[in-house]
Order: structure tokens, then sequence, then C-alpha cells
């Protein structure tokens, strides 16, 4: 059925009636091509990862504070006295 048309409301009826408003109008525009709906699932992806492990740092960080070694470091490194000769 390679001439076959299939109408816009048919295309995306498995699309769940309770999806909010911003997602069923930028949804379809998305799954149109499989390329555009591949690039949004990586970029998404990129995206989540790069925000979870910030807040995952900070999380990790806040919890951690002053028994990691940027935090006690200034106590073990002694500075060299500049001698002037």
């Amino acid at each position: 059925m390679a001439g076959a048309s299939v109408s816009e409301s048919d295309r995306f009826r498995h699309l769940p009636a309770c999806l909010p408003p911003m997602f069923s109008l930028s949804l379809p525009g998305v799954i149109r091509r499989n390329a555009v709906f591949l690039t949004t699932i990586f970029a998404s992806a990129f995206a989540f990862e790069i925000a979870f492990d910030s807040a995952s740092n900070k999380v990790w960080d806040s919890l951690n504070r002053g028994r990691q070694w940027k935090d006690i470091k200034h106590r073990y490194i002694v500075k060299e006295e500049e001698d002037d000769d």
C-alpha cells in the first residue's frame, strides 16, 4: 500500500488522549519523519543525562561537604616559600 494516504487524525489515533496539550500539538510533528524522531530521542536523552549528572553531583557534594579532597586539600598542600637571593 505504497500509495495509500492516511489522514492526520488516523495516523496519531494510537496516542493517548490524556497527553498534555503541548505534547498533543508537538508530538505529531516530531513523529512524522523517522530521522526527526530519532534525533529528538537522542537529543532528549543527552539533555536528560547532563541534567541528571549535574543534579547528582550537587546532591553528592552537599552530602559530603568537608570530606572531599577539594574541601581539605588546603590542609595538606604546603606552599613553597620563595627565596629572594
